[in-house]
């Protein structure tokens, strides 16, 4: 009798970070995964011109699995959300993790004015992120400065280019949420200033027969912050969706 190979767990990370950020996570995940670099992160090329969500979308889809249970983090989560909306053969599981969603007027503003920041002074972006990110959490200072070095090492209009994607795409998926068909959690730290437990909730309704976690004293870095307790809500997230279709 052949054994079917399991469908792997692929990782979509942030704005300004790279795959490098999942380690922690894929080493408490109890199956195969694979951590994508998105367009103009880690060794893909840098952006060179405004991009959509679509695009970003479509970049990743040729580079992911045949099928997989699709996890994205920030904007990688907005990018699975367009990718489980619009290419659901492809998706098996959605997890969105410290996602926006439906942005007030005053969180549209937000991030519009940190999108000109960067544009304006990235060096000062980038402590703003680490500042946003890890203040107040028990991160070990050397995993903290590993995200510094990261944020850094971007190319700052390839950088501009995707936060301008973050910035602007929950209102381009945003009206298609409703339409997502396959299993989805939505999860996010307590403390998330900027990817709210509001949004998590608002993410989990819009969405038919979604579920939603928020992990108490948590902030935006979740996957780095507490890498077990997401691992573990992702494991037990698969393996009851994986019950409920057997």
């Amino acid at each position: 009798m052949t054994t079917m190979p399991e469908t792997p767990v692929a990782l979509l990370h942030g704005v300004g970070l790279d795959s490098t950020m999942w380690g922690p996570v894929r080493d408490a995940l109890k199956r195969d995964s694979v951590a994508i670099d998105l367009p103009g992160h880690g060794r893909q090329e840098a952006l060179t011109r405004p991009a959509s969500l679509a695009d970003l979308a479509a970049d990743v889809l040729d580079r992911l699995p045949q099928t997989s249970h699709l996890v994205g983090f920030s904007l990688g989560a907005l990018i699975a959300q367009y990718i489980a909306r619009f290419h659901p053969d492809r998706v098996e599981t959605l997890t969105c993790v410290s996602s926006v969603c439906h942005r007030t007027e005053a969180e549209s503003q937000a991030v519009l004015a940190r999108l000109a920041a960067a544009e304006s002074d990235f060096a000062a972006t980038v402590e703003a992120s680490i500042d946003r990110w890890y203040t107040g959490t028990s991160v070990p200072r050397e995993v903290v400065e590993a995200t510094r070095r990261t944020l850094a090492a971007n190319d700052v209009a390839s950088f501009v280019h995707a936060y301008r994607v973050f910035a602007v795409g929950d209102a381009v998926i945003g009206p298609e949420l409703a339409h997502i068909n396959v299993p989805t959690l939505a999860v996010t730290g307590e403390l998330d200033p900027g990817s709210t437990p509001e949004m998590t909730r608002r993410l989990a309704e819009a969405i038919p027969g979604a579920k939603s976690l928020v992990v108490p004293g948590s902030r935006h870095m979740l996957p780095v912050q507490d890498a077990d307790v997401l691992a573990g809500a992702i494991n037990d997230f698969i393996q009851e969706s994986e019950g409920e279709r057997a």
